[in-house]
C-alpha cells in the first residue's frame, strides 16, 4: 500500500470516527437547547446530523476511489476536494460553535484541519 492510501485511509478513518462523535451525543446536544419549540429542536437535530452525514460522506468518496482505482489523477482531486470542504467546515466551526465553552466544537477545527493536511499531503504523493 502507498503512502498517499495510507495517509488517504487515515484521514477518513478520522473523519467517519468524528460523524459517529457527531450522531451519538444528538440527543444530548438538542436537549441543551431548552426550553425551544418543537420546530426548533427538529431543526438543531437535523443540523447537527447533517454534519455527521456529511464526515461520513468526505470518508467514502476518499474509502472508495482509492480502494478501487489507487492513488491517481482522479483521487487526487478527490483528496484536494474533501480537503478544502473540511477546512471550509471547519473554519465556519471555528467562527462559530469553537466561541462557545463546548470543547467539541474546539477540538473539531484542529481534527478537521489534521485530516484536510493528510489529505492534501496524499494528492502531491
Amino acid at each position: 500500500m502507498s503512502t498517499s492510501s495510507v495517509l488517504a485511509y487515515t484521514a477518513a478513518a478520522l473523519i467517519a470516527a468524528w460523524g459517529v462523535a457527531h450522531a451519538i451525543p444528538t440527543r444530548a446536544v438538542v436537549a441543551g437547547f431548552n426550553p425551544i419549540s418543537r420546530d426548533n429542536r427538529l431543526v438543531i437535530t437535523q443540523e447537527w446530523l447533517v454534519e455527521a452525514l456529511a464526515m461520513w460522506f468526505i470518508a467514502a468518496i476518499v474509502i472508495v476511489p482509492t480502494a478501487i482505482a489507487g492513488p491517481g489523477d482522479a483521487t487526487t482531486w478527490i483528496y484536494r476536494t474533501a480537503a478544502v470542504t473540511l477546512l471550509a467546515i471547519g473554519t465556519l466551526t471555528a467562527a462559530t460553535g469553537a466561541r462557545t465553552p463546548v470543547v467539541w466544537f474546539k477540538i473539531c477545527p484542529v481534527l478537521l484541519a489534521s485530516a484536510a493536511t493528510l489529505l492534501l499531503v496524499a494528492s502531491f504523493l
